[in-house]
C-alpha cells in the first residue's frame, strides 16, 4: 500500500520536475528572490530563504531521482532477462548477473569480448569489430 502511494507520488513528481514548466517557476522564484533583496536590504533571513528552499528541495529531489533510477533499471533488466529467455541460443547464465560483484562482472565482460574477437578472427572474409567501428567513424 505504502510502496504503490510512493510510487505513484514520486511518477508524479518526477514528471512534473522533468517538465519545462518547472524550470520556468525556479526561475521565477529566483528572480522574485533576487528583486526582493533591496526590500530586505539583503539581509540575513532573506539569503536564508533562498539557502533553505534550495537545500530541502534538493535533498528531497535526491532520494527521487535515485527512486526513479532504480526503478528504471529493474524494468530495464527484466526486459533484458526475458528477451535473454526467450531467445533459443541465448545463454541463460547471464540472467540476475546484476546482482554479481563489479569485479565479476568485469570479468565477465571481458570474457565475453574476447569471444567475439576470437570469433571475428574466425570468420574468414568478415571484418572483425575494429574494422566495423572504423567503418562507421569514418560516415562522419
Amino acid at each position: 500500500m505504502l510502496d504503490h502511494l510512493f510510487t505513484a507520488i514520486a511518477n508524479r513528481i518526477a514528471a512534473f520536475v522533468g517538465d519545462s514548466w518547472a524550470f520556468i517557476i525556479a526561475a521565477l522564484v529566483v528572480i522574485v528572490w533576487g528583486i526582493t533583496g533591496p526590500l530586505f536590504d539583503y539581509s540575513d533571513t532573506w539569503q536564508l530563504v533562498i539557502n533553505t528552499g534550495t537545500t530541502i528541495v534538493t535533498f528531497l529531489m535526491v532520494f527521487l531521482i535515485q527512486n526513479s533510477q532504480n526503478r528504471d533499471a529493474a524494468a530495464m533488466q527484466a526486459k533484458l532477462d526475458e528477451l535473454i529467455r526467450a531467445v533459443d541460443d541465448a545463454r541463460a547464465q547471464f540472467i540476475g548477473i546484476e546482482h554479481k560483484t563489479d569485479r565479476e562482472i568485469e570479468k565477465i565482460r571481458a570474457d565475453l569480448e574476447k569471444e567475439c574477437q576470437d570469433a571475428d578472427e574466425q570468420a574468414r572474409g568478415k571484418p572483425n569489430s575494429d574494422e566495423y567501428v572504423d567503418r562507421l567513424m569514418r560516415r562522419r
